[in-house]
């Protein structure tokens, strides 16, 4: 029995409409009606004298089991708690009403996870400049600010204040010191002394939030090891942020912490999973938060696989050796069928195969499709060159499943291989993701070059007709707006000669 996704913000008020609604259905005797209730609900199809009478409480079963609960009553719950976590940070955007002096800087100093950036902190550190006495009496703004001696006095004088939910996140005060980052100059033994002092006074080493309702939740500990979609710079890590982790993992904090993972799989670098294993990343039953969303949250095993399949699709060797060393399942396919062999070899990574046979995966066994298209990533002209002739017609089918393969070639940043495809009658100027293997329009080869300061691939790509004026879908960047937005100065002097001057982002926008 297959379940869907819930609707984004979901109430219990939408859902008893679709019970409602599904009632009256089975009551006319609507197929669909009927044949989900067959599916779905324990009893099994009703004969005509119980779908005339279908009661409500049974409609309701049939919809909780549609959205992967067992009973309405455990889907209830599970809106009740997403109701009680979820905090939508947009409300501390710039322009929303400034409120107190503390709230309105902890609405700068700390990342929330949109618009990221270091502006905003430099504007924070102005106004604990300007006032700095905004932290003597805010619990909230004392966590920030590592401000021990304010902190200490806070908590004598109320210890339940570690534990207490203000500021513009309605958070506890320990989030408030992992999200800071307006000042990385604040001493290590501070920050650990800040944390302590909350976490001897009983602060939860495991709070945190559902982000606009979603999950998994933004944890204490996502706070501190940062990074995420905007990237190291806007979204760095906590200055001291492996000190601080193992400070609360050492107090209980979960390792099972999906959200992390997530933010930390875009840039190489496994410090953070390295500490996590050391406490147990992918044992027990994924603590408190899983507890909480019951079904819907990811299994720590679960939760591996992804950064797994992060870490094969982009090539990230030592982050898959590591997943293997610790013992990661790479012998089941994954969601979409794949083994990891094949996901490897067909998205570019060809010297990771050998490495994920030794450790269980299938020795690959290739389509001719997905042959051509591991081989053609691997710049491998006499594989292509057999298959080509064992199977003609075999690139052009390619070139209409896969238009923009020379993308994710670029992708892999591998010059040969978008010279090979592009000699194949692969446009060198079709738009692709560049973040996952995807035909999604997005952007260009030469704007993932221009991303990576790549001068040898954006050589190539110019030599083999790439349009420096091509502006990507989402920005409405040419790749020269990409290489100054990167702060790449040497791919910057060679796309400009060759850009439109008058192009709207010429100065970088």
């Amino acid at each position: 029995m297959t379940s869907v996704a819930l609707p984004e913000h979901a109430s219990l008020e939408q859902l008893r409409k679709q019970a409602k609604d599904l009632r009256r259905a089975v009551r006319v005797g609507a197929a669909d009606a009927l044949a989900e209730v067959a599916e779905r609900h324990p009893a099994g199809r009703p004969d005509d004298a119980e779908a005339a009478s279908f009661p409500l409480s049974a409609a309701q079963v049939v919809v909780a089991r549609r959205y992967g609960f067992g009973s309405w009553a455990r889907l209830k719950h599970h809106l009740e708690v997403v109701e009680r976590y979820t905090r939508f940070p947009p409300g501390a955007a710039p322009d929303a009403p400034a409120g107190s002096l503390p709230e309105a800087f902890l609405r700068l100093a700390c990342l929330w996870y949109q618009d990221d950036q270091p502006g905003r902190w430099a504007q924070a550190r102005q106004l604990l400049v300007e006032h700095p006495e905004l932290t003597r009496r805010d619990v909230h703004a004392a966590a920030a600010t590592a401000d021990v001696p304010a902190l200490r006095a806070i908590l004598a004088a109320d210890p339940a204040a570690a534990r207490r939910e203000g500021g513009p996140y309605r958070a506890e005060p320990l989030y408030y010191l992992a999200y800071a980052r307006h000042d990385p100059r604040i001493a290590a033994d501070a920050v650990l002394g800040a944390a302590r002092l909350l976490l001897d006074a009983g602060a939860d080493p495991n709070a945190g939030y559902l982000w606009q309702g979603s999950h998994p939740p933004f944890t204490v500990l996502t706070g501190v090891f940062g990074e995420g979609e905007l990237g190291p710079v806007n979204q760095p890590r906590h200055p001291h942020s492996l000190a601080l982790a193992r400070l609360l993992l050492e107090a209980g904090a979960d390792p099972n912490d999906g959200q992390a993972l997530y933010n930390r799989m875009f840039e190489p670098g496994n410090d953070h999973l390295e500490l996590l294993f050391e406490f147990g990343l992918g044992t027990g039953d994924g603590g408190p938060w899983s507890a909480r969303l019951g079904g819907a949250a990811d299994t720590p095993s679960q939760m591996l696989r992804g950064d797994l399949v992060w870490a094969i699709t982009h090539g990230m060797t030592e982050r898959v050796r590591l997943l293997l060393d610790h013992g990661v399942d790479v012998t089941a396919p994954f969601d979409d069928g794949s083994t990891a062999t094949r996901m490897a070899a067909t998205t570019g990574h060809a010297d990771l195969v050998d490495l994920l046979v030794a450790h269980g995966s299938p020795v690959p066994d290739l389509a001719p499709a997905d042959a051509f298209i591991a081989a053609a990533l691997a710049a491998d002209r006499t594989t292509v060159d057999g298959l080509r002739r064992d199977h003609p017609g075999l690139a052009d089918e390619i070139r209409l499943a896969r238009p923009a393969l020379v993308t994710w070639a670029a992708a892999c940043g591998r010059p040969d291989a978008a010279e090979l495809l592009v000699e194949l009658g692969f446009d060198v100027n079709a738009k692709g993701r560049t973040d996952m293997p995807s035909d999604q329009p997005w952007q260009t080869a030469l704007h993932k070059a221009a991303e990576d300061g790549n001068l040898e691939l954006a050589r190539v790509l110019l030599r083999l007709g790439a349009d420096p004026d091509v502006r990507d879908a989402r920005f409405g960047s040419t790749p020269l707006g990409w290489a100054r937005h990167f702060g790449h100065d040497s791919m910057a002097e060679l796309l400009e000669p060759v850009t439109t001057p008058d192009a709207p982002d010429a100065d970088g926008g």
